[in-house]
Parts: C-alpha cells; structure tokens; sequence
C-alpha cells in the first residue's frame, strides 16, 4: 500500500460496528429502549431509567421497589476500597492523580473484592452492574470528602440515588429541586449509543474479560477531554473568559475574547457534536433546569449562566455549531456546589447503567470485535538490499 494512501472513515465516524436494543442516537431523537429523552427526563426518575437499562423493560411499581432497596443495600465499600481512598489526599493534593484515576482504580478493586468478579453469566453480571450503580456514588463522595480533609460521610438510606450522591459530595441535604436536577443529568448521561467509552467496554468484554475490567477501561476513556471531560473543560473556559473580562458580562468584551479565540483556532468545550449536527436533545433540557436552579441562588450564579448564553449565542450565529450537554452540566454542576473535578466521575456514575447494559448485551450474542486498518506506512523494502 503506498505511503499515501488516503484515510477512509478515520475515526470510524459514519460506520456501524454493531447492533443494539439499547440505545438509538441521530439528529431526530435519542432513545432508550424505545423511549425518548425528552419522556424520560420529565417523566422517570434515574432509578427507573436504570432498572429500563439494566434490566430491559419500564420497571412496574413492586420491582422498582425492590431495585431501589438493592441499590440502597449495595452502597457500602469494602474496607480495602476505602482505605485506598483515603491514602490518595496526597496523590490528588499534588496532581499525580485527578479524581478520575482514583475512581478508575477504585473500581479495579472493587471487581477484585466482588464475589462475582470471574463468573460473566447474565446472572452475575446483573448482579455486579447492581453493585456498582450503588458503589461508584459512595467512591466519588467519600474521595471528595478526602479531598476537603474532612471525614467521611456514609450514604444516607433515606435518600434516594441522585440526592444521596449529591449528599455525600457537598455534605449538605440537597433541596427537592437540587435532587431533581442531579437526577435528570444522570438520565441524561446514562446512555449513548456506541461513544468512545461504551464502545471501549464492548471491546474488553467481547474477549470474554469482565464486567469490573471492562468498566475499567471505559472510565479510562472517559477521562479525556474529548469525551467525558468535556463537562469540566467547559466550566474552566468559562471560568477563564470570566477571569479576563471581569464579573459585569460586557457583550463586546465576550465577543472580542471569543473572535480571539477563533483567530487562534482554539477549540472551545462544551460545542460540537460527532452526530449532533444542529444540536443535542440533552442540552436544552439541562440548561433549563440548571438556569431555573441559578436564579434562585442568586445573581452570581445566573451571571454564569447569562455569559454561557452570550457564548453559545456567538457559536451559534458565527459558527453555525451547537452547544452539546456538557456545556450546561458544567455551569449546572457548579451552581451546585460540586467541584470541577468531580464533574466527569458523576458522569461515570450515570453511565454506568449503559455500559453495563452493553456489556451484557456483548457477553450475551458474542463476536471479537476486531477491526482491519489500512496500512499507510513505507514500500515493501529488502532488509539487505
């Protein structure tokens, strides 16, 4: 193959590795399992939107009952898991780890500790997606309070799963309203079709690997900021625009930063979309609610929100491309008291619920999943010629 060969289909975008009953993701909806996001987040709680994707079906009043209390009985770590935990202050103090990892290796671990760890039959791997829905809350909680220097703080079984994880994140009883937009974000982070994390985990499970590792390298794919950590890239450009232009939001000053952004050829976080062309079904949605949560907080909070419409309405009408949902999740998340690095965990404890349920989908109808490249290298050379 001569060394300039044209690239076909780089980045896969446009080619299909795969069916799903899952998820179904283009520009006229998103959909779980035959219902529609805009449904699930007025309609669902996250709890029932898991059981819909771990299980497969609309749970019926007794079993979401009895899945609640599963997740409520599972939130506890091992001893080993937390004592991992709280010897990483340092290792997060100075950077050599970010919160990501630390949820990452966590995880290991727990797949280390689970009773279940080597048995992949959908039994087990039922079981183990149940536990880790319930986990992850209780890792990302007690790392942040790790983190504060504070002590660690239990999950509460009074709350159910989005409160009790911005419960144990903040320390503080979130209100009614506060627990009703963590819930949305999850049910809107559960799932997504075949994206760089849950195409990464149907990759490690279809060698028959397990659930636990599987998840591993999901979070790992995750972390950049090209997929998950888009929501904590948006937040600190905003912050940075913030810290050039002063507190007073001046239109011209937004835009001047913003044209020098372009001239720079910067790419800005929070914007574009690989199948999203004209905007992303979530993304309103959150906006919303997190707008509605701002102006009760008070005028610095809804100043956050006002400059991220003035940008947004810049990318719109200058550059034809779209907000997509990390874009108001990062101002969302920080009108709430969470702190920027935990930003893409919580995105992990969402989308758990998906990757799980591909997982078993993978284990369930079997292919290695093994791609062909084209080779773009050197002509066929003699080693002594």
């Amino acid at each position: 193959m001569s060394a300039t060969a044209s690239l076909k289909n780089t980045g896969l975008e446009g080619v299909s590795a795969g069916n799903t009953a899952i998820c179904s993701v283009d520009q006229g909806a998103l959909i779980y399992r035959g219902y529609e996001i805009h449904d699930l987040a007025e309609n669902a709680t996250f709890e029932e939107v898991a059981f819909l994707l771990l299980i497969g079906h609309k749970p019926s009043a007794s079993e979401l009952e009895t899945f609640k209390s599963e997740l409520v009985g599972a939130r506890e770590l091992p001893e080993p898991v937390i004592a991992y935990l709280t010897s990483m202050r340092h290792a997060l103090d100075y950077r050599t780890a970010v919160p990501m990892d630390v949820l990452r290796t966590a995880v290991s671990m727990l797949g280390n500790l689970d009773k279940d760890s080597q048995d992949s039959s959908e039994e087990a791997n039922l079981r183990k997606a149940k536990r880790l829905t319930a986990q992850i809350p209780t890792v990302i909680g007690h790392m942040q309070n790790v983190i504060d220097g504070r002590e660690l703080v239990q999950p509460d079984a009074s709350m159910g799963h989005a409160q009790n994880l911005l419960y144990m994140i903040t320390r503080e009883k979130p209100s009614d309203e506060e627990a009703h937009v963590i819930d949305v974000s999850l049910t809107l982070y559960a799932e997504h079709d075949y994206n760089a994390s849950t195409f990464t985990s149907r990759v490690i499970s279809a060698t028959l690997s397990d659930m636990h590792g599987a998840v591993t390298g999901a979070i790992a794919a995750l972390k950049g900021p090209l997929h998950g950590g888009a929501n904590e890239a948006a937040m600190e450009m905003l912050k940075e625009i913030r810290g050039d232009i002063g507190p007073a939001n001046d239109t011209e000053q937004i835009r001047t930063w913003m044209h020098r952004a372009f001239q720079d050829k910067r790419k800005l976080m929070g914007f574009g979309h690989r199948v999203y062309k004209n905007g992303d079904h979530r993304a309103g949605i959150l906006h919303k609610l997190g707008h509605a949560v701002a102006d009760k907080k008070g005028s610095d909070a809804a100043k956050l929100f006002e400059l991220g419409e003035e940008v947004q309405r810049i990318m719109e009408t200058e550059k034809a491309i779209f907000p997509n949902v990390d874009f108001p999740c990062g101002m969302t998340y920080n009108v709430m008291g969470i702190p920027v690095p935990q930003y893409t965990p919580i995105f992990v404890a969402a989308r758990i619920t998906g990757w799980a349920a591909h997982i078993m989908e993978q284990h369930a109808n079997n292919r290695l999943i093994r791609p062909v490249s084209t080779y773009v290298g050197p002509e066929l050379m003699k080693w002594n010629g």
